[in-house]
């Protein structure tokens, strides 16, 4: 398959979802999303294991800004302005731990804008990365600012589409959901530049784990009643994007 033909592939399996998915009925907020397993507070803190467990987000996001940041810090990659890519993805981690710490204060339409708005920092530019890394350094850079206002917007207009009674989440579901599913993709279409790429799988097979858990809140607090799904979320989410950190700092490059 010429380079020519991967590209149209992927731009293909792109643009399927962001097509299709308006032959389906707008998708509302579940009224009862709000409603998790673990309500007990502590220390004047309200619904405190769900608010505390976003300090993991916190401290990676601001570890991976650090680590970037550092004199040399960009000699990881092959070319240094990819760099830019990771520093937004990890800015975003940080701002996630604070915004959804935010929500779960109390958790209603309005807080959860605060919490999905920093998360569109992170899912939307990590396709952007991959293009950087396996693709063209200067077409991954082209799209990290188109990336991140659609991501940014979609929420937006959840929020607004919420506001007027109408509530539309697919805007939203494809900023998170469609660069972690294109992943795999790329990374199967076009050739490494760097060693250690399974941590991007890795990373998904992580944050697949953290939804579930999402899913199975209450019934993973019933077995015990010591943490809830919606807490181990959290936490496998922060192992999933510590695993990203990882990655970027004991990879090698390859010769290309």
């Amino acid at each position: 398959m010429t380079h020519k033909q991967k590209i149209f592939l992927l731009a293909l399996a792109a643009a399927l979802p962001m097509v299709g998915i308006w032959f389906f009925e707008p998708i509302s907020q579940d009224k009862g999303y709000h409603g998790f397993a673990d309500g007990r507070g502590f220390l004047g803190v309200p619904k405190f294991m769900d608010v505390v467990s976003n300090i993991g987000f916190v401290v990676v996001g601001v570890l991976g800004m650090w680590r970037l940041g550092k004199p040399g810090g960009a000699g990881r990659f092959h070319d240094p302005r990819e760099v830019w890519v990771w520093r937004v993805i990890f800015l975003g981690v940080a701002l996630t731990g604070l915004g959804s710490g935010y929500y779960h204060l109390e958790a209603n339409n309005q807080t959860l804008v605060w919490d999905r708005l920093p998360m569109t920092l992170v899912t939307t530019p990590i396709f952007a990365a991959l293009v950087c890394e396996r693709i063209s350094v200067r077409g991954g850079l082209a799209l990290l600012g188109p990336l991140v206002l659609a991501g940014v917007g979609s929420v937006i207009y959840w929020g607004w589409s919420e506001a007027g009674g109408r509530g539309d989440l697919r805007p939203y579901a494809l900023a998170q959901y469609l660069p972690l599913l294109l992943v795999p993709l790329v990374l199967g279409l076009f050739a490494a530049r760097y060693t250690r790429a399974s941590g991007f799988l890795w990373a998904v097979g992580w944050y697949a784990l953290a939804k579930l858990g999402e899913e199975l809140d209450g019934g993973i607090f019933a077995l015990g009643g010591m943490v809830s799904g919606h807490t181990l979320k959290h936490l496998l989410a922060a192992v999933a994007l510590y695993g990203l950190l990882r990655m970027l700092e004991t990879r090698r490059m390859l010769v290309n």
